[in-house]
């Protein structure tokens, strides 16, 4: 057995070698073997009597009328005109080209091509120590703490639009969620519970309304039921309140319950513009229960501040969770740069600023706007309402697409609110990607931009929506090479079409001048090889 596992090593260690050999001799062996066939063709030349051969295909192509060209290059535009058509679709859809990716994923290994390792990379954080580079799976969606209700909010928008603002996916996530923290401790089910589990993951909102009837027709104190019924069924926010404060008085001693439901409590008050209420609710909520933070309280408390235009409050709160420790979100960075705007933004002009420089007021909210981009550069666009907002998702992606609609649909009317703010925004926002050209490489103050956020961000939001992407990408090489065929070839029909012997003559030329180089190659090896060698050759 040891002997057996001691070869092991060497065996996968042989095949790993010859694997990188093979691999680094590919480019060497297409040249030999294109050399060797030019070397076969000259040597079979008078024997299979390639002269006569190419006589009587040009005999023959010369008898073919101008028609035959016109077909030939037309149906050569039309099928690239259709790949072109094709790849330019299926970019729009998954951001990639067809062509490319089946190539890179069908080819490449058989051409010895390694994956690159997205884990093993290093760069530099924050803080200047090199971590790992998050791979792909490590794009984490959260859950958006200002999330709307469904039946309040997101059906009264479908009932109006016929539209879906959520995605299936995102519903699926919100189902997992509930179970496991409405049920994830209990060390036994009781058959209520059981209604409850199914009653999340039923896709049908009806099917989930009448699985809380049936637990609470089995049990009145089922605090779960009417926390389903206060999200989906209420019509209205008072109406969901109402069913949220029963859920209250039977939710017990289970914490994950209570937290829920008074952070819904302090949600509906804010709705209902009882703000200071709604804020106290949640100070008191996130004094009770300080280890929650991952729940991110502290971004419906900001809003709220905001709202109520209570700015040294909103500092005070930055201060404790605005730190280099702690995971950062668009509310946090955007919050910290409304702030620093504010306080010049009212006075700013980039004609003066440009005369006379930049004051350290100014330089400090102009570095903190662009440290707010370069988290989510998605943001500005919706601020400054050069993109169309939709109603937030259920769950975010940070420095994703989706946060960004988060973030703007409840803050715009804050930035609105500061006089001169968004002018501020709108004369430096774009002077963050001069200090980053290379996002997906390296970043200033952050880790580099995740490149997962665009699959995720398809997967969150409604297909309605144009999602936000980040970098730019630039038109895949396929993309264009199609593009240039299908206009070359239909200008070829065009030509032949219009100018047959003309573009005969042109033909003539242009097949001359490429075989050319064969010609001078075939009498260089004449004048340099002995014709005895040639005509041992010949007779083998």
């Amino acid at each position: 057995m040891e002997d057996t596992a001691g070869s092991n090593p060497q065996s996968l260690g042989f095949t790993e070698k010859l694997k990188s050999w093979l691999s680094w001799s590919w480019t060497y062996v297409c040249f030999i073997w294109f050399g060797m066939v030019l070397i076969m063709i000259y040597v079979l030349w008078s024997p299979l009597k390639l002269q006569e051969t190419l006589t009587s295909a040009s005999v023959f192509l010369n008898t073919l009328t101008p028609k035959f060209y016109v077909a030939l290059t037309g149906t050569s535009s039309l099928i690239s005109g259709l790949i072109l058509i094709f790849e330019w679709w299926y970019f729009r859809k998954y951001g990639t080209s067809f062509i490319e990716q089946v190539s890179v994923s069908h080819l490449r290994p058989l051409l010895g091509g390694v994956e690159s390792s997205s884990t093993t990379g290093l760069f530099a954080s924050v803080n200047g120590e090199a971590e790992p580079r998050p791979s792909v799976s490590e794009c984490k969606v959260w859950r958006n703490p200002l999330n709307l209700f469904r039946g309040a909010e997101y059906n009264r928008y479908t009932w109006v639009t016929g539209k879906e603002p959520l995605t299936y996916y995102d519903m699926n996530l919100s189902a997992q969620d509930h179970q496991t923290f409405f049920t994830g401790d209990t060390p036994q089910l009781r058959p209520e519970d059981a209604v409850m589990q199914k009653a999340w993951r039923e896709r049908n909102p009806q099917a989930r309304i009448r699985a809380a009837y049936q637990a609470i027709e089995m049990n009145q104190e089922c605090a779960a039921a009417y926390v389903l019924l206060a999200e989906e069924e209420a019509t209205t926010i008072t109406e969901a309140e109402r069913l949220f404060k029963k859920a209250l008085t039977i939710a017990g001693k289970d914490i994950n319950l209570l937290v829920y439901i008074k952070r819904r409590l302090a949600m509906c008050a804010r709705k209902l513009g009882r703000i200071k209420e709604a804020v106290k609710m949640m100070r008191d909520l996130m004094k009770e229960f300080p280890l929650l933070g991952m729940l991110n309280i502290h971004e419906n408390l900001l809003e709220a501040l905001l709202e109520l235009q209570a700015y040294a409050d909103v500092q005070a709160v930055l201060a404790k969770y605005d730190d280099i420790s702690l995971p950062k979100s668009a509310t946090i960075c955007y919050t910290s740069a409304l702030l620093k705007a504010r306080a010049v933004s009212d006075k700013f002009s980039p004609e003066a600023a440009s005369r006379r420089g930049l004051s350290t007021a100014e330089m400090n909210a102009v570095e903190a706007i662009h440290r707010a981009v370069e988290f989510n550069p998605h943001v500005p666009k919706y601020l400054l309402e050069m993109k169309s907002l939709i109603l937030p998702p259920e769950h975010i992606l940070k420095r994703g697409d989706s946060e960004a609609v988060a973030y703007a649909f409840f803050h715009l009317q804050h930035w609105k609110r500061a006089e001169g703010a968004l002018n501020l925004l709108h004369c430096t926002w774009e002077g963050t990607f001069r200090i980053i050209p290379y996002p997906l490489e390296k970043g200033h103050l952050f880790y580099p931009y995740p490149g997962c956020t665009e699959t995720a961000d398809r997967e969150l939001l409604p297909s309605f929506h144009e999602v936000s992407v980040y970098p730019k990408k630039e038109l895949p090489f396929f993309i264009l090479f199609t593009a240039g065929l299908c206009s070359f070839t239909a200008m070829l029909a065009m030509l032949t079409h219009q100018f047959p012997e003309l573009m005969g003559v042109f033909a003539k030329a242009f097949f001359s001048t490429l075989f050319a180089p064969l010609g001078f190659f075939a009498d260089k090896m004449e004048s340099f090889m002995p014709s005895s060698f040639w005509h041992q050759l010949t007779r083998i």
